[in-house]
């Protein structure tokens, strides 16, 4: 979103939050030309009504014609529908209707946005093939990655107050805490070898606290902010994605996998689908499945110390995945698009027109 505000505005908005003030709703800039909105929800008031009149108001407010409607979940439709768009993106990230608490309207809503839709970007390659029969443009983008922000895990920095005293060697995981962690596989972990000290980054969301392993060698750090993560990063010897098997990690590819390699730091993933191909192929992560083979795949790691062998290669891949490689080629589709439906001087200004996300 930070790329596409370099040409237009771009709102970005979030849901509503509970409030006794008064009605409406808060903008934030939160960098130059890109705006979070959060609407107030007051006490007698339907949610997706609140977030219509919301939208209606930004509309007004800052005169938006004509914007580029983007969506993260088919869920926005119920206040988003009627927004007179130029284009419509579905920015299909994960299977929603898999997650755990899924509305029992995500099949109907994403039928309807799917018609609707111009365009279809999705997050994996996985989910590109589940998706591509349900629309004519269906276009893969894999994570990215920023790579100078991460590679701030290989300086000396200081490490953050609550890991600094936490001994090597280290095993980190940042991200989500939810149905996608395999948490009978951290326990085992943690059991097996309690001279290793699994560090967990991130909020718990979805399951119950009570439900997570406790050992003296798991430590849970909470939710930090995106700036801190590769202070974190940088004092781990390992990095780790213990995803669960089952249907709310069917699809996903996650964005960490870069943001690891980026960081300098060895992986070990459970064989997620989008994990396996390519990273695992290429010999970039190890991918084990089963606290026992996860264990070995750990020591060998911790053998190597670091990347070893695998650091060129590394490189190598990480150069081709940059956000502004992937932002490039969504906006070129864009573009394009808007030359057909708008030609010649009937055409919206894509360079000064907004996008409501």
């Amino acid at each position: 979103m930070k790329l596409c505000s370099d040409k237009r505005r771009v709102f970005f908005f979030e849901e509503p939050v509970a409030s006794d003030g008064a009605a409406g709703h808060d903008v934030s800039e939160v960098a130059p030309n890109l705006f979070v909105v959060v609407p107030r929800l007051q006490p007698a008031q339907n949610a997706t009504d609140c977030s219509r009149l919301t939208l209606q108001a930004l509309c007004e407010r800052y005169e938006i014609e004509h914007p580029i409607a983007w969506f993260y979940t088919p869920m926005a439709l119920e206040f988003a529908r009627d927004l007179p768009a130029a284009l419509t993106i579905y920015d299909c990230m994960d299977e929603l209707s898999a997650f755990r608490g899924a509305s029992p309207a995500l099949g109907r809503l994403e039928r309807e946005l799917f018609a609707r839709a111009d365009l279809v970007f999705t997050g994996g390659r996985s989910l590109c093939e589940a998706k591509r029969s349900s629309h004519h443009a269906v276009y893969c983008f894999p994570s990215s990655v920023d790579v100078a922000h991460y590679a701030r895990a290989k300086t000396d920095t200081p490490q953050p107050a609550d890991q600094a005293g936490i001994p090597h060697p280290r095993l980190g995981f940042f991200g989500v805490i939810d149905e996608r962690m395999d948490l009978a596989l951290i326990e085992a972990v943690a059991a097996a070898r309690p001279e290793w000290h699994i560090v967990m980054v991130g909020p718990v969301v979805k399951i119950d606290p009570a439900a997570l392993p406790r050992l003296p060698n798991i430590h849970y750090l909470g939710q930090k902010a995106y700036a801190e993560l590769p202070d974190y990063l940088g004092g781990w010897d390992v990095a780790l994605m213990p995803f669960a098997q089952n249907a709310s990690t069917r699809f996903i590819s996650p964005t960490k996998t870069l943001e690891y390699l980026a960081g300098g730091k060895p992986v070990v993933s459970t064989p997620v689908a989008d994990v396996v191909s390519p990273y695992a192929e290429r010999g970039l992560v190890r991918v084990a499945a089963g606290p026992d083979a996860f264990i070995r795949a750990i020591d060998e790691t911790l053998k190597e110390g670091g990347l070893g062998d695998k650091e060129a290669r590394v490189s190598e891949f990480i150069a081709g995945t940059s956000w502004a490689n992937t932002w490039a080629q969504m906006a070129a589709l864009m573009v394009a698009l808007m030359r057909r439906v708008f030609p010649g001087n009937q055409q919206p200004a894509m360079e000064t027109k907004s996008r409501v996300a």
